[in-house]
């Protein structure tokens, strides 16, 4: 540990998520990771020798000389345990970090839809960590499970919030071309996408659709009572190695100008600009007049890989406007969101 950083936990540190969550880590102002999990071939080496380092910035020393541990909350010193799980495996380690007292930060779809799971995209509905409250664990001992959404729903959502609080969303339709990092490592076989595009990734398109419902739902006493627009997506991989192109066309409810629109989505601003948390840009949408942008290369490290970039905002013939976004799918969309969540937790006082 250094200085007076909280220390933090890391499930599933040896993989692509975990991986960046350490590089985002390595300076943290508030966070030092000081226990990290993953399978049981990895536990008991040191990380260094267990991770097959994947990223362009070298791993720190002081990570690759931690040990790996087994995936078990008993052997867990920290409070804050970051999960970057496959959902199969997260269904049941992360309920079980949660009941011991973790404040776990999920980066998983299992526990996503769950009513008294938080889903969170700290600009658009940091309101609903109330839902923490209704978890049996937090009364208890202060446990509870957090999580972000998939990585295609992030530069939606984020595109969409502003536009829902300015005029509101009557319906949605989004084309994505995902990059291939977002299915992880090794992901889809280079024969498969090289010089290719593929119509379909398993269970996508209806995250996208009923995960947005729920972040820009509504908070009752009840629960979350999802937002009323439709959405209908059609997810695509395609040769890109980071950053989530998404076309998307709004039929709004309330009339509004070209100009306005550009405006409710160059102002937007949430609870993590507020704050100034470490990892929140300080514009999490930009607007580009470039005819031909946002482009992956070109624009998804936008605002440190935090911001939604969008672009070609115009009319459309079926719906209102249509428009491009572009989100980096590994940070905004995996370990930044996940950073951020704990960054607000700690902020309101959560954990």
């Amino acid at each position: 540990m250094r200085g007076d950083k909280t220390p933090v936990g890391i499930l599933g540190a040896t993989g692509v998520v975990g991986q960046r969550l350490l590089a985002l880590l390595d300076r943290h102002p508030w966070f030092e990771p000081a226990w990290l999990a993953a399978s049981d071939r990895s536990a008991g080496k040191a990380y260094g020798e267990a991770a097959r380092w994947r990223l362009s910035t070298p791993l720190p020393e002081r990570f690759a000389r931690l040990p790996v541990s087994a995936a078990e909350p008993a052997g867990c010193p920290a409070k804050i345990v970051f999960a970057a799980l496959d959902a199969a495996l997260a269904r049941e380690l992360e309920p079980a970090f949660a009941a011991a007292g973790h404040a776990v930060i999920s980066n998983s779809s299992a526990l996503r839809m769950q009513a008294d799971v938080p889903l969170v995209v700290p600009e658009c509905n940091p309101d609903h960590l109330a839902l923490l409250e209704r978890q049996p664990s937090y009364a208890r001992n202060g446990g509870f499970a957090v999580t972000n959404p998939n990585c295609s729903t992030v530069g939606l959502v984020m595109a969409l919030a502003p536009l829902e609080r300015a005029f509101g969303i009557e319906s949605v339709f989004a084309v994505t071309l995902q990059a291939v990092s977002g299915a992880g490592y090794p992901g889809v076989a280079s024969l498969d996408i090289l010089g290719n595009a593929i119509p379909y990734i398993a269970n996508e398109e209806e995250k996208m659709e009923v995960e947005a419902q729920k972040i820009l739902g509504r908070l009752t006493a009840g629960g979350i009572e999802p937002a009323d627009f439709r959405v209908s997506a059609h997810c695509n991989r395609v040769g890109v190695v980071d950053g989530h192109l998404e076309s998307v066309s709004v039929k709004l409810k309330r009339r509004a100008t070209q100009a306005e629109v550009a405006e409710a989505l160059r102002g937007f601003r949430g609870r993590p600009q507020e704050l100034e948390l470490p990892s929140a840009p300080a514009a999490p949408v930009l607007v580009t007049e470039a005819a031909d942008r946002p482009q992956p290369r070109l624009d998804s490290e936008a605002g440190g890989g935090m911001a939604a970039v969008v672009g070609r905002l115009r009319r459309c013939a079926l719906l209102d406007y249509k428009f491009s976004v572009l989100s980096h799918n590994t940070l905004r969309g995996a370990a930044g969101a996940a950073l951020l969540n704990a960054e607000l937790l700690r902020a309101e006082g959560r954990i």
